[in-house]
């Protein structure tokens, strides 16, 4: 138990389970997690991608996304469509429902980013999303 404290990763999803529900709570107000309320964010702002695109981007295993997108392919939030002649090649886009659900949930978002700002210290978590989008050399 000594190098509990020193474990970097340990320390990173200890954080990021605790901010994850702060998010959570607020998005189940349109029934979305904050991986689904991102995935539709990404697919707003890119456009159509790919599954590998999608995976890649979102810094997400293949098998993992898949679980992410089934309810929101279920609900209408996301369509995809077959690439060629290989079924398991998809293109996932978000649809007009998506859309409108990825604008409800923005209130609910920028409620959870206040909440976490407000107990954190709005500089704090700004210096903190520059060091972790650092980490993945993304800049968001």
């Amino acid at each position: 138990m000594d190098g509990l404290f020193d474990d970097d990763c340990f320390a990173i999803r200890q954080a990021a389970r605790y901010v994850s529900q702060i998010y959570d709570r607020h998005l189940e107000h349109v029934g979305l997690t904050i991986t689904q309320f991102s995935l539709l964010g990404r697919l707003n702002r890119t456009g159509p991608m790919t599954m590998k695109q999608l995976a890649e981007a979102m810094r997400m295993e293949r098998t993992t996304l898949v679980r992410t997108i089934q309810p929101l392919r279920r609900n209408g939030l996301v369509s995809s469509e077959t690439l060629g002649a290989d079924a398991r090649a998809l293109s996932i886009a978000l649809t007009a429902a998506g859309e409108a659900r990825l604008q409800a949930g923005r209130k609910h978002w920028y409620a959870a980013q206040a909440e976490f700002e407000d107990r954190f210290g709005e500089r704090r978590a700004a210096a903190l999303r520059s060091e972790l989008f650092a980490v993945t050399n993304d800049p968001a």
